[in-house]
């Protein structure tokens, strides 16, 4: 029980940086990003092959680059880097020219490639099968197998949130966030007043993405394996559900989504009893993810935890 604890909070902690990122580029700056699961893949891929051990070892069943098996913190910067540098020519080829509904499409399309290339291309991360046999973050110090690993992985894990969490919030609560929300609301208007809507844009792009894939690399630490079948685009389509259900443009609402809908609502689902031929629970339950979205759009477009609205002095 202890051990289903922590892997829920470990879990939990991924899901809450992943809404908050995500938060900042789709709540706060209206940017509709599509392809959110590749930023995750990317620090997840990273993190895995700078603290993995050259592919020749373990007998060389997996083939995958570098192979650095540096310490930790180390992976977990470098996949935060790694996120931020890929959403700089992403963004820089998306939303420089492309209206809102334009970029959504090409960002999904840009992730059905990814996935495509690096599920074909075995000898670069190890193909279809992934990679396997991840180091967890200190396994070399300490037992990663023991009860007070899982609790140290956790407090990680509540460090980064928070972390994180602190970034979003000075966004959000700062002239800059003003300038994001009236962009959002108002691409035109915003440009008027001289603002820079590419830079606006690409800086949310890049923080967002550094965010995710910070997520990436905890995940991919905890649970020491990564394949293409785990971020394939509807994984997004989540995240996105639990901005919606939550609050978009609130980080609150960001927790609370991230709380109620990846983690709350999916495992709810693991306590039912298995009926009608396999896999009609888990179809099912991208069904009722579906509805969910649909009920909250139409019923509740601001969500639980509305954004907060501002008054500026003197205003009726």
């Amino acid at each position: 029980m202890t051990y289903y604890l922590t892997t829920l909070l470990v879990y939990a902690g991924v899901d809450v940086i992943a809404c908050v990122a995500l938060n900042l580029q789709f709540g706060v700056s209206g940017l509709v990003n599509f392809g959110f699961i590749i930023f995750q893949a990317v620090g997840a891929y990273t993190a895995a092959v700078l603290s993995m051990p050259p592919d020749t070892a373990n007998g060389g069943f997996q083939q995958y680059i570098l192979g650095l098996k540096l310490p930790f913190p180390i992976p977990w910067l470098a996949a935060t880097a790694a996120g931020g540098l890929l959403a700089i020519p992403i963004g820089l080829v998306v939303l420089r020219r492309l209206r809102s509904d334009y970029q959504a499409i090409a960002m999904l399309v840009i992730s059905v490639i990814a996935n495509t290339l690096v599920t074909n291309i075995r000898p670069f991360l190890n193909g279809a099968a992934g990679l396997s046999l991840v180091p967890a973050p200190l396994s070399e110090h300490l037992d990663s197998g023991s009860l007070a690993y899982q609790w140290l992985y956790v407090a990680l894990t509540v460090l980064c949130c928070w972390l994180v969490l602190v970034v979003a919030n000075r966004i959000v609560n700062s002239p800059y966030g003003r300038t994001l929300r009236a962009m959002r609301e108002r691409e035109r208007a915003a440009a008027a007043l001289g603002k820079n809507l590419v830079a606006l844009k690409l800086t949310m792009f890049v923080v967002g993405g550094s965010a995710a894939a910070l997520s990436g690399a905890i995940l991919v630490g905890f649970i020491g394996l990564w394949a293409p079948a785990s971020w394939l685009y509807p994984e997004t389509i989540v995240i996105f559900a639990a901005i919606i259900v939550g609050g978009r443009g609130n980080n609150l609402g960001a927790i609370l989504g991230a709380l109620l809908v990846p983690v709350g609502f999916e495992e709810a689902t693991r306590f039912l009893p298995q009926i009608g031929p396999p896999g009609l629970i888990p179809a099912m339950q991208w069904v009722a993810i579906g509805l969910l979205i649909i009920g909250f759009l139409w019923f509740r477009p601001r969500g639980i935890l509305p954004e907060p609205r501002r008054r500026v002095e003197g205003e009726a």
